[in-house]
C-alpha cells in the first residue's frame, strides 16, 4: 500500500515510534473488521477502533 503511494520504506521509518515497534499486519485489521460485523458487537454504536499499534 505504501509503496504504491510512493512511500515504500513508511512501516520501517516510522515503526519506531509505535509502541508495538512493528507495522500491522492486515490480518489483524481484518480481525477489527469481523468483530463490528459480529454479533458480539451488536451493543456497539458510534465508536472507532484504532486499529494502529497504540499509536
Amino acid at each position: 500500500m505504501h509503496a504504491s503511494g510512493g512511500e515504500p520504506g513508511r512501516v520501517d521509518r516510522v515503526k519506531a515510534f509505535v509502541p508495538m515497534r512493528r507495522g500491522g499486519q492486515p490480518e489483524e485489521v481484518a480481525q477489527a473488521i469481523l468483530w463490528l460485523l459480529s454479533d458480539e458487537a451488536s451493543y456497539s454504536t458510534g465508536s472507532f477502533i484504532d486499529v494502529a499499534g497504540g499509536r
